[in-house]
């Protein structure tokens, strides 16, 4: 584990909410999952800027990965989940199954999106190398983390495209919105 990695988990274990959100889904026995996006990235920012945990943080992005790539499976699995929340978690908690993001992704973002092998993979397609982070609580009660781009730019505070896909058609508001909350963002184009 890398010293930013290990820096990483200390801002997880330093998190109420995101603990909770780890430790509830860790109990559902989901396969290949991670909680990434905001909830993760945010929390760096936080811990960073000085600003209280949970600061900012509006949902828990949880991905998990079935073969079944139906509606219905990975309907089921949005029940499960909110069914071991109480609120507010059970609004924050927002599932999907990653085996099923190329069947809507175009349809909603636009752009084509090739189908993924697991959970982490998804990482390397989010609009931001800062924002493709995720971490899972482990059996062991480790933290592992998945960051294909590495943890620089998050802890550096820097915002800049993904240069291995098209700018994101709603990144100018992606890029407004954190930076209102975080208004020690540097953006790089």
């Amino acid at each position: 584990m890398s010293d930013l990695e290990r820096r990483l988990a200390d801002i997880v274990r330093a998190d109420a909410g995101l603990m909770h959100v780890l430790t509830t889904v860790r109990a559902l026995g989901l396969e290949d999952w991670r909680v990434f996006s905001g909830a993760v990235y945010q929390s760096v920012w936080n811990a960073v800027t000085g600003r209280p945990a949970g600061y900012g943080i509006r949902d828990y992005d949880l991905g998990y990965f079935d073969p079944d790539t139906s509606w219905d499976a990975e309907d089921v699995v949005i029940r499960r989940v909110a069914a071991a929340f109480e609120p507010p978690f059970r609004d924050m908690v927002e599932v999907r199954n990653q085996a099923r993001v190329h069947l809507w992704f175009e349809g909603k973002f636009g752009e084509p999106y090739e189908a993924l092998s697991g959970t982490d993979e998804a990482l390397a397609r989010f609009v931001a190398p800062a924002f493709g982070v995720g971490v899972r609580l482990e059996d062991d009660d480790a933290i592992s983390v998945a960051a294909p781009f590495g943890l620089e730019d998050v802890f550096a505070l820097i915002i800049r495209p993904n240069l291995h896909r098209p700018l994101a058609r709603g990144w100018d508001k992606a890029v407004a919105n954190a930076t209102a909350r975080w208004p020690e963002l540097r953006v790089v184009k």
